[in-house]
């Protein structure tokens, strides 16, 4: 681990800091005109898979931006094409798989041996935690086993999650073994980033808030249980972040991950105690409040902050992605507001 005593790690472990460190989830994205300029020479996927350009993306979007920790740049969906299963992004629809995953054979024949074949992830997040040498945190992450098989089923975006639902409920055992092959690719992946550098491994369950609380705890829990247990062996505490979860907190407290990611449909103090303040918590400004004038914005992250009410292990962040149109001046003025109403809260205290 490149940086374990930072204000970031500090904070994921529950232990007490200065002030709140602050980064944001997309934070190297098309609102800002230097990763627009690279993807004007290379595709996403072109990006995610030469480390060198990687590094350069995440590294330029923490020095812009100043934020307590880099995320390093890659795609959710990489584990799919070493399994076995294509996809490719499609002009404003964002990622299409070729062939979903619908029957007992199109899951077993998903591979779990070339995980290692994503070096190129790893090799990225080795170059940013040599740049940073220890003095920004590195975040590596992975798809959690259910967004990624929704996506393996579903095969693009969805509404209503209707294969994968249908999957869950009348072939329970072929669910079963597509999400167990998931935690084993996954964990192997992830934890590869743990040894190149990365300080924490965020776990992105992006889809798991069209789940019932019943089917998210049978079909769901036990999987990401196993894989939080075995990434935590890897030595990097574990954010675990799902959108429209605010029903589901008390459940995924039960994963065992040093942090829970709150999204904004949820007030943070109400979202913490229903994890019974048992681990920290990151989060929870809604995304489109970027948008809003600057009084606005400040009075809403300083709630944020009261709410926190300077208990360890808070971590300011959105209640999800940056979105493409956000201001980049708003994104800068909102980090530096929380690292600086933050410690002065601190200094009053």
């Amino acid at each position: 681990m490149s940086a374990p005593d930072s204000l970031f790690v500090r904070a994921c472990k529950s232990q007490p800091v200065d002030r709140t460190p602050v980064w944001f989830m997309r934070q190297a994205g098309r609102y800002m005109p230097e990763y627009r300029a690279v993807r004007k020479q290379h595709s996403l996927l072109e990006i995610c898979k030469k480390p060198a350009l990687a590094a350069e993306v995440t590294i330029t979007a923490a020095e812009i931006l100043q934020v307590d920790a880099a995320i390093i740049f890659a795609d959710l969906l990489l584990p799919l094409e070493v399994m076995g299963l294509p996809f490719h992004f499609s002009a404003g629809e964002g990622p299409v798989i070729e062939k979903p995953v619908r029957t007992t054979e199109d899951v077993a024949q998903l591979r779990t041996d070339r995980a290692s074949d994503l070096g190129y992830v790893s090799e990225a997040v080795g170059i940013v935690a040599k740049h940073f040498a220890g003095n920004l945190p590195v975040i590596g992450f992975c798809g959690a086993p259910f967004t990624l098989a929704s996506y393996m089923i579903e095969g693009s975006g969805s509404r209503h999650y209707l294969h994968a639902k249908k999957m869950m409920y009348n072939s329970s055992a072929d669910w079963d073994a597509l999400m167990r092959k998931l935690v084993d690719v996954t964990a192997e992946y992830s934890a590869a980033q743990v040894r190149a550098g990365a300080d924490v491994i965020q776990i992105f369950d992006s889809w798991v808030g069209c789940l019932s609380v019943e089917d998210y705890r049978r079909y769901v829990l036990p999987h990401v249980k196993r894989l939080v247990m075995r990434l935590q062996k890897a030595g990097a505490p574990i954010i675990y972040f799902g959108t429209d979860s605010a029903t589901l907190l008390p459940a995924m407290n039960e994963t065992g991950a040093e942090v829970i990611g709150l999204d904004w449909r949820i007030p943070l103090d109400k979202g913490w105690s229903d994890l019974e303040h048992r681990c920290a918590v990151q989060g929870n400004l809604d995304p489109v409040l970027l948008f809003a004038d600057w009084e606005e914005l400040k009075s809403r992250a300083e709630h944020i902050l009261h709410l926190a009410a300077g208990r360890p292990g808070h971590i300011f962040n959105l209640g999800h992605g940056i979105l493409p149109e956000t201001p980049v001046e708003n994104v800068k003025n909102l980090a530096r507001l929380v690292q600086e109403y933050s410690a002065a809260r601190k200094g009053v205290r």
